[in-house]
């Protein structure tokens, strides 16, 4: 059960106002349970949780109150998270407590388990693994849903970053019945890569949590394949700040949440390259903010009769069971030669292949075609060349998706709480040129 710490908030701040939460590494973390907990239930003032070794950004507007429509009283806001701002500056996220309850109780319900319809202070049979950034919504998550449990989180050193031996550590130290965890695709592969005595434990920890959620960023069918064959029961996980969240798990969205595709501008690039079938992904429901801070009327933002939707930077094709497939976001699509390819399309048709181990796909300049679509790949030990990557996208999408360059790195880079750095990679290939060649040791090629 939850252990006693002392409140780092003040009560009694009159006017509700954003208050800045700075959200430390390691067990430091447990000291903001019960500010967290007060969240949750709606009393105090707004939380703004950020790094504690950086300010907050000054669009959240620490220190402030809250604004006509950034508040209700009937649910007020207790939360503002920050988007990841892959596109610019942050966008600050405003989480009422009813939704943040909606997405815990939902979550739980889905995952099932005896706890699953337990509420806070409940059965204690549930416990989360905190392996992410606690400033982050999918790290935040884990602490709110451990409050909703009545249970304290067990959190992974990450000192030294992710590492498979901190995750062991970890799941050692857990005292639930049930241990819960939410990773990113790199952590996934990381406690599946390592090797020797350390990654068969690792693999065997893995394996013992009632679920794994993996989430932020695309998951490779490859390596979904691998995690279960290796015994994880994985749950891959779709959502933002603004849905609270992973809101859809194995594509079917959460109890309450309802998806639907908005078509305009226009047609999209399917997951097979036909352009039709998908739009941009809308989602409403209850686990959906309220709007951003300090942009009152944000066209993102609408009423829908599922509750408040939100209008996501995501394209996706709605199967005829609802289930639901994202393919990447709007302006991530390639234009090439005057024809749209989706690069999750490439990308799951790449990851398949033997010699790569992690792909992002990425439209670079060109002066023949507009742009062009470059594959940056973190190769296997096996390797892989431009011609068979062609090839083999070639066969399955058609001639326009095949990849014309090829980037090989060591890793990739990353930011927020694990997604690629795509903007840091499309300026990597566009600088590489038409060049391909082993990792730190790039060789010419031809298209």
């Amino acid at each position: 059960m939850v252990r006693p710490h002392p409140d780092p908030l003040p009560a009694g701040h009159g006017a509700r106002r954003v208050l800045a939460l700075p959200v430390p590494a390691g067990e430091g973390v447990l000291r903001l349970l019960p500010a967290l907990a007060r969240a949750l239930d709606g009393r105090g003032d707004a939380l703004h949780p950020h790094a504690a070794d950086r300010a907050p950004h000054p669009a959240v507007g620490a220190g402030q109150p809250l604004t006509r429509g950034e508040d209700d009283p009937a649910d007020p806001t207790a939360v503002v998270v920050a988007t990841s701002g892959s596109t610019g500056a942050p966008k600050p996220a405003l989480l009422s407590a009813g939704a943040l309850r909606a997405s815990a109780a939902a979550t739980a319900t889905r995952l099932g388990g005896p706890g699953a319809a337990a509420g806070p202070g409940g059965r204690g049979d549930e416990q989360w693994l905190l392996a992410l950034p606690g400033h982050h919504v999918a790290g935040l998550q884990v602490l709110l849903r451990s409050v909703r449990a009545g249970t304290e989180p067990v959190v992974a050193d990450l000192a030294d970053g992710f590492t498979p031996r901190a995750f062991t550590a970890a799941v050692a130290r857990a005292t639930g019945t049930r241990l819960l965890t939410s990773l990113v695709p790199t952590q996934l592969a990381r406690l599946l890569d390592a090797a020797g005595a350390e990654g068969e434990e690792a693999r065997a920890a893995l394996a013992s949590c009632a679920a794994v959620l993996v989430g932020a960023a695309a998951t490779p069918p490859a390596l979904l394949e691998r995690a279960r064959a290796a015994g994880a029961r994985v749950v891959t996980t779709y959502g933002s700040s603004e849905t609270c969240g992973g809101c859809v798990y194995d594509g079917v969205p959460l109890d309450g949440v309802v998806a639907s595709l908005d078509r305009d501008p226009g047609p999209v690039p399917g997951p097979d390259g036909a352009e039709g079938g998908a739009g941009r992904l809308v989602l409403a429901g209850p686990v959906v903010a309220r709007g951003y801070r300090g942009r009152p009327g944000d066209p993102a933002f609408t009423r829908t009769a599922a509750g408040r939707a939100f209008r996501t930077d995501d394209t996706a094709v709605l199967g005829a069971d609802g289930r639901v497939g994202v393919l990447g976001r709007v302006d991530d699509v390639v234009v090439t030669g005057g024809l749209k390819v989706a690069p999750a399309a490439v990308e799951a048709v790449l990851a398949a292949h033997p010699g790569v181990r992690e792909v992002v796909v990425v439209g670079v300049p060109d002066p023949e075609w507009g742009q062009a679509v470059a594959a940056v790949v973190v190769p296997t030990a096996r390797g892989c060349s431009l011609e068979e990557l062609r090839e083999v996208v070639r066969q399955r999408l058609g001639a326009p998706a095949a990849p014309r360059r090829l980037l090989l790195l060591e890793e990739l880079p990353l930011r927020g709480p694990g997604k690629p750095d795509r903007s840091a990679l499309r300026a990597l290939a566009a600088a590489s040129g038409a060049r391909l060649g082993t990792a730190g040791d790039a060789r010419s090629s031809s298209r």
